[in-house]
């Protein structure tokens, strides 16, 4: 295609020449015309030889376009659909203990808490009440609530301790452990419920260390065995066991006197008043972090 005379070069691209494609000393073709007026200035001699006579090129095929380097290629266009990039979740570092002066404030520290207790203890119970009532962004994360997500082939424990049972609690542990990582990452505080026995160490709290890291904060809740039957005999559902069975957990749960860990008889306790014990128990705890 032709242009008229005087009309405007293409566009000028990034990574071509002076004009993709047409020569750098080309005029527009067709017959020239003493004194009229050209659509481009006249191309100067090379240096060195200045006012030298140019001698005249055969006509060749036109310059290929040059491509622009992947470098130089125009950034995407910003992402609208409302993404968020999230850091990852890593292990929780043990909490660092403020200064001397300063008393520690649980309510308003990004902790990692785990509750631990016998059926009946009320350990979901409070472990809600305290996520609920804290003044920073804190997840309950029920251990049994994520072990029941399974539907069709729950391994149910009353009707027997098994392999599949044993298998499905270390899987629900592993996915509590991962989902504290990710909320305590993006500053979220959580507390964790599990019945934890003292003489199982390393599925106990050695899988929980593994799993969010050693900054996890582990609270024992203990109250009296009336107290643990009275109130398993409230349940209902999968979570409601018999007699003997309570009675053999809480008594292997006594294993925790004597461990180091804190512990909180919340016999005569409502739930409120526990959980600002337990505030007070973990504000100890950051100065002073347990050994387990």
């Amino acid at each position: 295609m032709q242009h008229a005379v005087g009309s405007p070069l293409p566009p000028h691209q990034p990574g071509h020449g002076p004009a993709a494609g047409w020569p750098p000393a080309a005029h527009h073709p067709g017959p020239h015309h003493p004194g009229s007026h050209q659509g481009s200035a006249p191309v100067p001699p090379p240096p060195g030889r200045a006012g030298a006579p140019t001698a005249p090129q055969p006509p060749g095929p036109p310059a290929p376009p040059v491509q622009a380097s992947p470098a130089q290629a125009p950034p995407p266009p910003p992402d609208v659909t409302g993404h968020i990039q999230l850091p990852p979740g890593g292990p929780v570092a043990v909490p660092t203990a403020p200064a001397a002066h300063a008393a520690p404030d649980p309510t308003i520290t990004t902790l990692a808490v785990l509750l631990i207790g016998p059926a009946g203890a009320g350990k979901t119970s409070v472990a809600k009440h305290w996520a609920e009532h804290r003044r920073v962004p804190t997840a309950h994360i029920s251990l049994d609530d994520v072990r029941e997500w399974v539907r069709s082939g729950f391994a149910n424990p009353q009707s027997g301790w098994n392999d599949s049972s044993e298998a499905q609690y270390r899987l629900a542990r592993r996915t509590c452990g991962f989902a504290a990582r990710n909320f305590l990452a993006n500053g979220i505080s959580c507390i964790l419920d599990d019945a934890v026995f003292p003489d199982r160490p390393v599925v106990g709290l050695g899988g929980w260390k593994r799993h969010v890291g050693p900054g996890l904060l582990p609270v024992v809740l203990l109250p009296g065995l009336d107290v643990v039957l009275e109130r398993n005999a409230e349940r209902t559902g999968n979570r409601r066991l018999t007699d003997e069975e309570v009675a053999r957990i809480h008594g292997r749960m006594a294993g925790w006197y004597g461990s180091g860990l804190p512990i909180i008889d919340n016999s005569q306790l409502d739930i409120p008043t526990t959980a600002r014990v337990l505030d007070e128990v973990l504000s100890r705890a950051i100065a002073s972090p347990p050994t387990w």
